[in-house]
Formats: C-alpha cells, structure tokens, sequence
C-alpha cells in the first residue's frame, strides 16, 4: 500500500451516549461493502454480550475498511445535502449510490468506534490519539449534551479536524437546524458544516464518506528513520496471548521482525500482524500511518503497557511517541464472595475471576482485603459508578461467583506528620486505614467539575441539588432558547452516591450531565467511627464532613438499630469523632417479668427482685458480645442518604 499513502485516513467516532455512533459505524461498515447485509447485525463492533444487552460501547474499537472515492466531484453531494435538509429523501438517497471507479482513487479509512460514557473517558482519549479527525455525531432529536461537548474538547485539544454529523434525520421530532445553531453556540463549528445523515435508513452516509476522504487531513509524514507504533489498545486472547491494538506512525513493521516495547524494555518476535475488516485478516506488514493488531506471543497484559511506543530491535528509535497518561481509579469498594457453607473456596473463585477479568480489563485495580464481618474479599479500584456496575456483573456472569459489594468510597489524600516532624502525604481509599486523627495535618478529597445540561425551568431546583452536596458555582452558559448548561465544583464523595438519580428525578430525565477530577482540596473532613457496646467496628467507619459528620452518623445508627436483634441486655449504638460522642441510640434489652410469682405483699419485695434482675443485666452487659448479623453492614452499605 505504500504508494497509496496520502490516502490512508484515521478517525474516530465521537459522540454523547445513545446519539447513534455503533450504528453509524455499522452503516459506514455497510456503506463501504466490508460487510454484506446478510452478516449485518446491529451494532456489530459491539463484541460483548453486555454491550449489546446494554446498548452500550464499553470498549473502543478499531476497524480498516476501503472506499473508491472520486476527488473534486462534490456537486452532487451537495446537492442531495440540500435535498436532505429540505427532507427529500428520494433525492437525497440517490446522490451517492454510484460508486464511480473510473477516475476514482482507493481510501484506506480506519476508523474506532469509541464508547459514550463519562466513566470510559479514558478509552476515547486513547483512541484520538491514533487519529487525524473526528466525527461528531448529535442527535438531532436530543441536541448537544454533556458528553457531547467533553468529547468535542477532547479531540480539540489533540488539534483533530472535526466533521460534526446530525444523526437521526429521519425521527418526525427531529430538529435538524436548531440543533446546529446548538453545534455553533456551544462548541464555535460553522452549522452549514453539519452533514445530515440517518444512520438508521442510511441517507446522507455517501456524503459522509466523501468528507471523510476530503477533509479530514492524511497521516503525517514519518519524521524519523526508524519504526515507531503507538499501542493504543490491547486485549487477551486464551490461545495467541496478548493481542495489541496498535498506529504506526514512522517506518513499517513485518511478519518475524523483533520488536522492543520502549518504555518496559522488553523483546519479542511478531508471530501474527493483521487488520479487523471487521473480521481480523492477516497482513504481511503494516506502514505508516495504518492501523492494526500484531501477536507476538505475549503471555500477561501486564506485560504491555497502552501508550507505550514499539521499535525495532535492530534499529531502535532514540525517544518514544507521546503517550498516555494512566487512567486514575477515582472510586473504591470491597467485593466479597456471597457466604455459603464452603467459604475458602468462594475466595478462590473469586479470585480466579476478578484476575481473569483484569486480563481483558487493566484499568481497574485489586489488592485483597479482610473484613470481620464478611470474611475474605477484594478492595478493587475503578474509574467511576458505571464501570464499578459493569466490573461487578462481568465477574458474576463469565466468573460464575455471587458477590456482596460494599458501599463506594473516593480516595483521600492525607498529610500526616512523621516521628521526625516532617509532612508526608499518603493516599487513603478505606475510612479504617486512616491514620491516628493526633497525626494528621490536613485531609484533601477529590474534587470533579460537574457540567450539567438541562431545561432552563429546572435551573432552580438543579441549582439547590449541587449546594446541598457542598457545591461551588462556577458557570452558566446559553445552549438554546429551552436549555442552558450550569457548571459546578463539587466533591467527588457527593456524587458518587444517588446524585445522578436525583439529577434525573427531578429534571423528568431531561438533564445530562458530565464529571471530571480536577484536583483534591482539603476541607474540614473528618472519620466517624461507629461503637456497638463500646466496640468500634472499623467496617462501618466512614469519612464526612464535620458539619454533616452528626446527621450521617444518626442515619447510620437508625438503620443498625432496625437491623440488629435485641438481645438480653441493653447495647447501646454510638457514633463519635476521635474520642467525642455525636450520636447515640440504643436498642432496649428483653425483660423477663421476674414480680410474676409476687402477688400481694410488700412492695419492697417486688423491688428486691427488680434490684436483682438489673444487677445481673449489668454484669451480662460487661461480659456479653452483640452478634451482628451480615443484613446489618449490607443496611448500611446501601443507604446513599
């Protein structure tokens, strides 16, 4: 292919979850003969049984298909532009049906269909890289959302020429020009470069493929001798190993040759390179500018790191491409087996599944935990709520294990004071694993920029929501005469329980919304320990503002006293800070009537008896251990508000 350089052309899809990219990539899929319409089937990148139960795109990924495209013979692609927009659909159909080959040049178009969702971020930030454009897919029912716009900055940032794409024509509420005057105000693109297409009935795919091979611009020229390839993904095969998604960027790689990855230091010999069309095809080399997988008999993910730069052994190249940086896990909870009679064994499974799952998954962490109250388990370390969900369902389908999921907590960062009266700063995902409250200095917690996307008759109530949960206003911006966006700064800890839901709640599910970590901050935050009979049980201790530390440990100590049994004696539930009392409840004692057998008499009698009866409930209470049922932590584990 190596005379056809100029006209390779990289590019990702990017849009707001649920605007349609999967199925415009299946119809460019279609579009472009790379597969016929017997083997099409909707969303057919989206490979795992999740994804399409879902509808959602969890994992990026990347596919090489060819189109004969004729340069310079846009008129009729603008004219049944035209047509789209005036809503005849005939004409508009008809405008690039021929495939005209005779004077026409061959494109290589790569393309990576990306995922929507805030909390796989990071797969669409990887995938701009190996890019040149983007296109910008937005509902033109729903308009620009937040996800719309995160995205869009994203490929601004990595200077991607963007062709914005209106999708969803052919819906009768469908608000074609209004949307794009949404295009124009909110991210600055001309709207009479929006291309009109439905993804659905396939109008306006023909003009889409001429942009594609028109304006976006071809890869760069190789800039240094040497071969260098950008990994850009990678995932695990049981019998090949690693297979590594990856961009070569300058020089070529062939069949046999020894490659070095760069920033791990470790060789190996390629066994396989090929491309996914989109079924994998076997090729002998790969040039520049091209996408593709390679194999090289790698045995562990770990033994590949995404953004890493790959060379030739031979002739390696003096630095390495630009990476990535990791993706940081920004929300924590414990995974245990469900008890059942063989507990070591649940462990193991457990085990099994969640290192299985990591193979195909590295941007979640796990370090194994143990908790009294449940026994062995795993704290595991994700990029937010969604991929959390996600992690916890894979390993209950494909590992067979049933889990018991603690409730999500964010990592602080903490300044302690050492021996020698230096400050050192360490990172803290548990409540219980916090330092002794004499050695802290200060304590900081992850703060996000919220955007939120919503009808303009809500901005009050929204507006509420966010200073309720410790929210600081940062902006207002005009989308459209009915919606406006509103930004805020608020602690990632606030969000991460039923912000969301109450976000949708009250806005009737209009309201989009999009987060990012910017930083930590430190504030008046504070551990609250829970004491059952004066015992701390360290797996109900949680992090909390001082000024909200009194409410949240009386909602807690409600919900235990409804949920654990009354025994003999009175136990009393506390909640405290350091060595203060906040709140306190008790669940009452059973009472045997002993003054039964006492009718008539003195009544100093009957409290002889009472004397002794209480006596005896106080030495009970001194020896005596409160069992705690399982129901008791999950009660508090699931309790957001």
């Amino acid at each position: 292919m190596s005379d056809q350089q100029p006209h390779i052309r990289n590019f990702s899809i990017i849009a707001h979850i649920d605007h349609g990219k999967s199925t415009l990539a299946d119809r460019l899929l279609q579009a472009t003969n790379a597969v016929s319409a017997r083997e099409a089937k909707e969303q057919i990148l989206d490979s795992m049984d999740i994804e399409r139960e879902r509808g959602i795109t969890i994992k990026a990924s990347a596919v090489t298909v060819y189109h004969h495209h004729t340069p310079g013979e846009n008129a009729d692609e603008l004219e049944s532009e035209a047509a789209a927009a005036s809503g005849d659909t005939e004409a508009a159909g008809s405008g690039g049906e021929d495939v005209r080959t005779h004077g026409s040049e061959l494109y290589m178009l790569n393309f990576i269909d990306t995922p929507g969702h805030v909390d796989f971020n990071y797969e669409v930030s990887r995938a701009l890289k190996a890019c040149e454009g983007a296109i910008l897919v937005v509902d033109a029912t729903q308009g620009v959302e937040a996800q719309t716009v995160v995205n869009a900055y994203l490929a601004i940032s990595q200077d991607l020429e963007i062709i914005p794409v209106l999708n969803k024509i052919d819906l009768p509420s469908a608000r074609p020009d209004e949307v794009a005057e949404e295009i124009e105000q909110v991210l600055g693109i001309d709207p009479y470069s929006c291309i009109r297409v439905s993804a659905k009935t396939g109008i306006g795919i023909p003009e889409l493929l001429a942009a594609i091979c028109e304006k976006l611009p071809a890869p760069r020229q190789p800039v240094v001798p040497q071969t260098r390839a950008l990994i850009f993904d990678a995932t695990y095969d049981d019998y090949r190993g690693v297979i590594v998604y990856i961009r070569v960027f300058d020089g070529r790689l062939r069949l046999g040759d020894k490659i070095r990855m760069m920033g791990l230091q470790r060789t190996y010999s390629i066994t396989e390179l090929g491309k996914y069309t989109p079924k994998p095809v076997k090729v002998k080399e790969l040039g520049p500018g091209e996408t593709g997988y390679l194999v090289a008999a790698i045995r562990n993910l770990a033994d590949v790191r995404v953004g890493d730069t790959i060379t030739l052994e031979t002739d390696p190249a003096a630095e390495q491409l630009e990476g990535y940086q990791p993706p940081r896990q920004m929300v924590f909870c414990d995974f245990y087996p469900a008890t059942s009679e063989k507990k070591g064994n649940d462990f193991e499974q457990l085990r099994e599944a969640i290192e299985k799952l990591s193979l195909n998954d590295a941007s979640f962490t796990f370090q194994p935990v143990h908790s009294e109250a449940l026994g062995f388990g795993f704290r595991c370390g994700f990029l937010g709520l969604l991929h959390m969900d996600i992690i916890q369902e894979r390993l209950e389908r494909e590992g067979g294990v049933e889990i018991v999921q603690t409730a999500p907590t964010v990592s602080y960062k903490v300044d302690v004071r050492t021996k020698g009266g230096e400050v050192e700063e360490t990172e803290v995902h548990n409540p219980a694993d916090l330092p002794d409250p004499s050695h802290i200095v200060d304590v900081k917690e992850p703060i996000c920029r919220v955007e939120i996307m919503l009808p303009k008759h809500f901005i009050g109530d929204v507006m509420k929501l966010c200073l309720d949960r410790r929210g600081q206003y940062k902006a207002q911006m005009f989308v459209s005469e009915a919606r406006e966006m509103i930004t805020f700064e608020i602690p990632l800890a606030e969000i991460i329980y039923d912000f969301y839901d109450k976000l949708k709640g009250m806005t009737s599910g209009y309201a989009t919304m999009d987060y990012e970590v910017t930083g930590y901050r430190t504030d008046r935050l504070v551990k609250v320990d829970i004491l059952i009979n004066a015992e701390p049980v360290p797996a109900l201790s949680f992090i909390a503002h001082r000024d909200r530390a009194e409410q949240r440990g009386r909602q807690l100590l409600v919900r235990l006293r409804e949920e654990i049994p009354r025994h003999q004696f009175e136990i009393p539930l506390q909640a405290a800070i350091g060595g203060k009392i906040i709140a306190r409840e008790t669940i009452k004692g059973f009472r045997k009537d002993v003054t039964a057998k006492c009718y008539g008499g003195d009544v100093s009698r009957k409290r002889k008896l009472l004397e002794k009866q209480r006596e005896g409930k106080k030495r009970m209470k001194s020896v005596g251990s409160v069992e705690i049922p399982q129901e008791a932590f999950m009660a508090v584990l699931d309790t957001g508000e």
